[in-house]
């Protein structure tokens, strides 16, 4: 973390000094200045963040605040002012043309910047799509699910009203059944404490069933004395309990429709490239019947070509975990870049994968990749 930070700094440097001594050599002294402060508030705030022993999400919302306001335009500026530059050692009248064009696109990024900042972490919006397929049964045809995933809800503390707001309009979708596929917390089993009430309000027929994402094992923090990862993980689960939702971990239950019944199966998080590992698919989908339906909770989307294709013959697994790293744009999202399957419905023959792009977030910061709630409706066919 330290070593991103320094690498960000000389960026910013090396930025702020060619703009500076380069772009603005003719400008005045005031106005040079100027262009520094947004540079000398984001050093001061990495100097009090990596002198901090507990992070606080305040600190860490300004620091990726001051990144994309501050860090982000200004390298954008750079580089397409050096190509015009470049450029202009051909066609000089280019210069001036390739700065303003790079001067307006930064400020471009900075408005689409506030907005996801002021408003688009708080823009909920519901999803809806179908799952069809001739293995459900026809009791479940027209099954409600509402899936939730990332509430990360200590983002919320700031904004509380949200969480209620979120929690009216799932109810207002009358689901037959809830689950939230991981990512309660961000770093600490406390941020839930502040919720309990409202989140125990969430009503569907056949309950809210809910699995372990990443962030639930709460590895993220510094820690001292007696608290542990273990410790926090363990009130994450008693939280989740006391609000009333069943935790699936590596299990699975039946879901109950008439005289037909479908298997909803939940492992603990399977991560790769780096994050946590506790799964037990084997286990979890152990003594189930062949011809059943089968809907897995799975935290990362990664799961699904890893293992649950080759390995099983789950239908449908619902994930999140991506976010759509909380930025989306003409449906392009730069999760692309590390996960194949992002965000909506993916299909591999007559088996489906859907990825939540989250109802949370880590950061207070969306745009495009809005706060998600999914109702998914069954469909015999």
């Amino acid at each position: 973390m330290v070593l991103i930070f320094l690498v960000i700094l000389v960026v910013l440097l090396l930025c702020d000094s060619y703009i500076v001594f380069v772009v603005l050599n003719s400008g005045s002294w005031w106005i040079k200045s100027l262009i520094l402060v947004p540079s000398v508030a984001y050093v001061a705030v990495i100097v009090f963040t990596l002198l901090m022993k507990d992070t606080k999400q305040g600190t860490l919302n300004l620091l990726f605040w001051l990144t994309l306001c501050v860090v982000i335009p200004t390298l954008l500026f750079t580089l397409l002012s050096l190509i015009g530059k470049s450029v202009g050692l051909v066609f000089p009248s280019v210069v001036r043309i390739v700065n303003v064009f790079a001067l307006s696109l930064s400020i471009v990024w900075i408005g689409i910047s506030l907005y996801g900042i002021l408003f688009g972490w708080k823009k909920v919006s519901v999803d809806r799509i179908v799952v069809s397929s001739a293995r459900i049964p026809e009791s479940f045809n027209g099954y409600r699910i509402v899936q939730l995933s990332d509430f990360h809800i200590g983002t919320y503390a700031s904004a509380p009203g949200c969480v209620d707001h979120i929690v009216d309009m799932v109810n207002s979708l009358k689901p037959d059944l809830i689950v939230f596929t991981g990512d309660l917390v961000n770093t600490s089993s406390s941020e839930i404490e502040e919720f309990t009430e409202v989140l125990s309000r969430l009503r569907a027929k056949d309950g809210v069933y809910s699995v372990l994402g990443n962030h639930d094992y709460c590895l993220y923090r510094r820690y001292s004395g007696e608290d542990t990862p273990a410790k926090q993980l363990e009130n994450v689960v008693r939280h989740e309990k006391e609000i009333g939702w069943k935790l699936l971990r590596n299990e699975s239950v039946q879901i109950v429709c008439g005289n037909d019944s479908i298997a909803l199966i939940g492992v603990d998080n399977a991560g790769s490239r780096g994050f946590i590992d506790r799964s037990d698919l084997k286990k979890a989908t152990k003594g189930l019947p062949e011809d059943e339906f089968k809907i897995l909770l799975s935290h990362d989307p990664s799961h699904w070509r890893r293992e649950v294709l080759p390995k099983s013959d789950i239908d449908l697994m619902l994930a999140g975990h991506t976010h759509a790293m909380q930025f989306k744009l003409f449906g392009w999202s730069p999760s692309v870049w590390t996960y194949p399957e992002w965000g909506g419905l993916y299909a591999e023959g007559n088996r489906n994968l859907y990825v939540s792009t989250g109802i949370g977030e880590n950061i207070a910061f969306r745009f495009g990749a809005w706060p998600q709630i999914l109702l998914l409706s069954l469909c015999h066919s």
